[in-house]
């Protein structure tokens, strides 16, 4: 079942989203993140904030509403409001908000155990609000909270509700799954009802993700009838969160054969964006986003690629701005080397390749994460090659102590020459780049920028446990990861920079 309608994609990481544990973006974090995601992504409508919350809120908010003014995106910038007459809605109305998404009660529970109120008494509120908010000059939009236990339990309230309603010149009516309780099918039968028994009003489907279904359900709610879904960046929203925007986007696109006017290749950066500012890291499997989905690591899958795309799917990372990696691991075939030597250009006959592999499933066997950039370094090792050995630590001491500068000596070979430095910095691994630097700069290399630097333990691990450090370095063409091991963890970022330093030497020699 497919349709050519255009569904609209309404993205409230910037309130719902901040119902994550943890997570609050400040002002300037707000305003950049509704930059991007109506300008680069492409979103039709985000929901930035929530009315009366602190004054920080209201500054944000105010700004993104003057930016949107500004590039005649006004009406797509949404706040929730709350049945209280005048309060939210003058609070939007100064912060120069032109929609409200007015918060009313949609299950009869709600409104008698939280409100102590009749529906009438409710309903009272509620078209005092919309026509107060009217009169303001804003669009309303209206949630009908906890909607899914209500048209479970009752649904006659639901009906109700609507009868009066729908009449008030609300925009939009938005079926919250408040509590994540529905599953496709539900979805599908729910909406698709309420769309029947209110033909030319506009549905939008407000999924939770509990049950780690709601991309699924911002499917079958398409296929119900909805005309706008509502999604979060990486899923961020209370509990177990909200449906991916990533997820959905595409899954709509692909399944549905939807319009949406989203920018696919955009999906991967939002998402770092929001990584970053919120601190909430995304899991290397993530659907469409996460670092490894674009990753074959069985042998037999790079084979297949290789020999005629067999294991690939219309989900190409080239629509996301990403590209194919092979995995290298005990699971590796002769493919999966033959890709990563390819993408190193490195060439090694059948017999190296062979000890190659075998080095490389023995590593994989110890449960050692290895990268391409690590491969360099098997291949040396396999075949007592010295090409990527230019530089030996042959001597390393390092000092720190409270409130004082660390220091550290060293004595290093390069190519046959032994050289000695000392350096100082603000902990011991600035002291070693500081005297490794002073080594390097002899021959003309310099380390690029340390992008992120991350130390772990195994999980489970004891105070004595193996210390692993992965440095990602950038440079103006390309970013490179090394990792080094070590029971200390300044001589693991030590043994990672040997790494890089190497590769560069090598490089430098390649081109002199």
């Amino acid at each position: 079942m497919t349709t050519t309608r255009h569904v609209e994609i309404m993205d409230t990481t910037l309130r719902d989203g901040e119902q994550t544990q943890g997570v609050s973006f400040s002002p300037d974090e707000k305003i950049n993140l509704a930059k991007a995601l109506l300008e680069r992504v492409r979103v039709d409508r985000i929901e930035v904030a929530s009315a009366r919350v602190s004054a920080k809120e209201k500054e944000a908010v105010t700004r993104i509403n003057q930016w949107a003014t500004e590039n005649g995106l006004a009406e797509r910038v949404e706040v929730l409001g709350f049945v209280d007459h005048t309060l939210s809605v003058d609070w939007i109305c100064n912060t120069g908000g032109r929609v409200i998404n007015l918060l009313t009660k949609g299950s009869d529970k709600h409104c008698r155990l939280q409100l102590r109120k009749t529906l009438e008494e409710h309903l009272a509120d509620i078209c005092r609000t919309v026509n107060y908010a009217k009169e303001r000059g804003l669009t309303v939009n209206v949630y009908l909270e906890d909607w899914s236990n209500g048209y479970r339990d009752s649904p006659n309230y639901v009906f109700a509700l609507m009868d009066r309603l729908k009449d008030l010149g609300v925009a939009r009516f938005m079926l919250p799954d408040t509590l994540g309780v529905m599953a496709p099918d539900e979805v599908e039968a729910a909406v698709g009802d309420m769309c029947r028994r209110y033909p030319g009003l506009h549905f939008d489907f407000h999924p939770h993700n509990d049950y780690g279904l709601g991309t699924a359900n911002c499917l079958y709610a398409v296929r119900g009838g909805a005309r706008g879904v509502h999604c979060t960046v990486n899923c961020l929203g209370e509990r177990a969160g909200n449906a991916s925007l990533a997820e959905v986007a595409v899954v709509l696109r692909d399944k549905q054969g939807v319009k949406l006017r989203i920018d696919e290749s955009q999906l991967v950066r939002i998402s770092d964006m929001v990584e970053r500012f919120s601190g909430k890291r995304v899991a290397a499997n993530a659907p469409i986003v996460g670092s490894d989905v674009f990753t074959q690591t069985a042998g037999i899958h790079a084979d297949g690629d290789q020999k005629g795309g067999l294991y690939q799917s219309p989900l190409r990372p080239e629509r996301f701005g990403r590209s194919h990696s092979y995995a290298l691991g005990k699971m590796s075939g002769k493919a999966s080397l033959r890709k990563n030597l390819e993408r190193l250009g490195i060439e090694l006959n059948e017999d190296q390749q062979r000890k190659v592999l075998a080095r490389i499933v023995e590593l994989g066997d110890a449960k050692q994460r290895i990268t391409t950039d690590d491969l360099p370094f098997i291949i040396a090792d396999v075949l007592e090659a010295e090409s990527y050995q230019h530089i030996q630590l042959l001597g390393c001491a390092v000092t720190s102590g409270l409130e004082l500068p660390s220091t550290a000596s060293i004595r290093v070979e390069v190519d046959g020459e032994i050289h000695t430095a000392s350096g100082a910095g603000n902990g011991g691994f600035d002291a070693f780049i500081d005297a490794i630097d002073q080594v390097l700069a002899r021959y003309d290399v310099q380390l690029p920028k340390l992008a992120d630097y991350e130390v772990r333990i195994p999980k489970g691990g004891h105070t004595s446990a193996l210390t692993e450090c992965i440095i990602t370095w950038e440079d103006d063409s390309r970013t490179r990861v090394t990792r080094g091991v070590h029971v200390n963890q300044v001589f693991a970022s030590v043994e990672a920079t040997l790494k890089l330093i190497n590769l560069l030497l090598e490089e430098r020699r390649r081109t002199s």
